[in-house]
């Protein structure tokens, strides 16, 4: 049975993979493995580089040897002589390649490479005469035989979907691509730093949920068949960290994977990362010093820089950010004053000129003021607002989770962080009143049954755990995507994912 499946795919083979294939097996002619093991490099092409590439030809004279692997990623070759050029994951470096210098049966394990392959060389440094630095391969080895060929300029496909679908070659081929993944790994681990620093606690808490909570977001849905029962895969670690601080943790953070089962965008991937984390005894005040100094520090440490450029804005990464309510926003961009906010009619007639908005005018007929003016505030302000700014003040209404401010408890205190238009952190003061929050997710409940998919149904656990108390708290989520998306210029969110989510691929036309 096996055979059929191995022979549908090797039937897919074009006639270069055959011959390479054909190279594979004259490699095992000579008594050798194509997918050889337990070769270590001595040294990196970027550390052999730093070693040697300042010296002139002559100054360099006898070296020791020295082994070095990667991908072939040109071979030049000149019958009874070859320069190859390999990509060891730190720089290209230049390998020479001669009879009667390369061990005889290494030469011809060579004359069986092509651009591709993994290889290893050992040998001494020179400079060829066009001042290359090369090392001259006493000893040559195919270390895994590559069967399927590198594009020529893959970087310049026009199937995008391509490059995110077989992200490996997109990687091989395109060292802007790498870097900028190691840039994100290199953000990632400052932020986590960034807390160890000041003593937080790095947790981790359920990915699969009985019940879907802690934002507003349609989940995923999965059976568990042992327990059978329904549960949803996390759009938020939030009310797992806060029963944490309830146990008498005062700082938390968990790095964390959620999932939402929204639509794609250049903004939106259904799995995403985000950093939320939670302090007792602070307020959102705290927290938004504490954003400033972590992405300052990001810049400053990780990028070498104050500012970035995306598109064509420059944005400054230099504390402090600009702080301003989600009113005085709308009265700044729009052209509703302070009491028109006050007025359904004019925040109605403002947003039916919006060209291809998503409500329509019936639907605006049943909103509030406050849900009014933060559809204004989303469709004609958020895009404005390319330098960092802190949007604060947001209405009760559409924050269920965060506790009321003392003197209107209209509003709830609570920050939105904003760069190049997009909304990048989200922090509030926790509520903590058991039976305020029962309330609110009282209503969350009704939204749901009246048709609402990302209402949520009321989580009683949790308001378990608040009645037992939970201490004046603060919390935060970071969305990492989109932050990375903006310090590398990425305009896509798929720039920044190793392996976005794409429509499944189908090899045979069977399928």
């Amino acid at each position: 049975m096996k055979e059929k499946y191995i022979s549908q795919w090797e039937n897919l083979f074009n006639e270069q993979m055959k011959v390479r294939l054909e190279k594979k097996d004259k490699i095992k002619e000579l008594g050798r493995n194509p997918y050889k093991h337990n070769t270590k490099p001595s040294i990196t092409a970027k550390e052999l580089k730093a070693k040697f590439d300042h010296m002139e030809k002559e100054e360099i004279g006898e070296t020791d040897d020295y082994t070095i692997c990667g991908r072939a990623m040109l071979v030049r070759d000149f019958g009874k002589a070859a320069f190859i050029q390999v990509d060891d994951g730190t720089s290209r470096f230049q390998v020479y390649v001669k009879k009667n210098v390369t061990e005889d049966q290494d030469f011809q394990e060579y004359k069986l490479c092509d651009y591709g392959d993994v290889i290893y060389a050992k040998g001494d440094v020179f400079k060829t005469n066009k001042g290359e630095l090369s090392i001259n391969a006493k000893e040559f080895r195919i270390l895994t035989k590559s069967i399927r060929p590198l594009p020529e300029k893959f970087h310049g496909l026009t199937d995008q979907e391509l490059k995110y679908r077989m992200r490996y070659v997109d990687m091989i081929m395109n060292a802007e691509t790498r870097e900028k993944l190691m840039t994100r790994s290199r953000i990632v681990r400052y932020i986590r730093e960034f807390f160890y620093k000041d003593d937080w606690l790095e947790v981790e808490t359920p990915m699969m949920h009985s019940v879907a909570g802690g934002a507003a977001a349609k989940p995923f849905e999965t059976h568990h068949n042992a327990l059978d029962m329904e549960l949803f895969m996390r759009i938020a670690p939030e009310l797992h960290l806060k029963r944490l601080i309830v146990g008498g943790y005062n700082k938390v953070f968990e790095m964390n994977r959620c999932f939402r089962n929204e639509g794609l965008s250049l903004k939106h991937n259904p799995e995403f990362t985000s950093i939320e984390f939670y302090q007792a005894y602070a307020t959102y005040e705290d927290l938004m010093e504490l954003t400033e100094n972590l992405i300052s520090g990001i810049a400053k440490d990780v990028l070498n820089k104050e500012s970035v450029t995306f598109g064509e804005n420059e944005i400054s990464l230099k504390a402090p950010f600009r702080r301003m309510t989600l009113r005085d926003a709308v009265v700044e961009h729009t052209s509703l004053s302070k009491e028109d906010l006050e007025s359904t009619d004019k925040m109605k007639a403002l947003l039916l000129t919006k060209k291809d908005a998503e409500f329509k005018k019936s639907d605006l007929e049943k909103f509030s003021k406050f849900k009014l003016m933060v559809l204004c505030f989303e469709e004609f302000v958020e895009e404005k607002l390319i330098q960092p700014t802190f949007i604060t003040e947001y209405p009760t209404e559409i924050s269920p989770l965060s506790r009321r401010n003392d003197e209107n408890p209209d509003y709830v205190d609570r920050f939105e962080l904003f760069m190049n238009g997009w909304e990048i952190a989200n922090a509030f003061n926790e509520l903590n009143d058991p039976s305020d929050q029962l309330d609110r997710f009282a209503d969350q409940a009704v939204l749901k049954e009246g048709g609402d998919d990302e209402a949520t149904d009321p989580d009683y656990d949790y308001v378990r755990a608040l009645e037992y108390g939970m201490p004046p708290t603060a919390g935060e989520g970071i969305g990492i995507d989109r932050l990375v998306m903006i310090l590398t210029n990425s305009h896509t969110i798929r720039d920044v994912i190793l392996f976005p989510l794409l429509k499944k691929e189908h090899f045979f036309s069977q399928e």
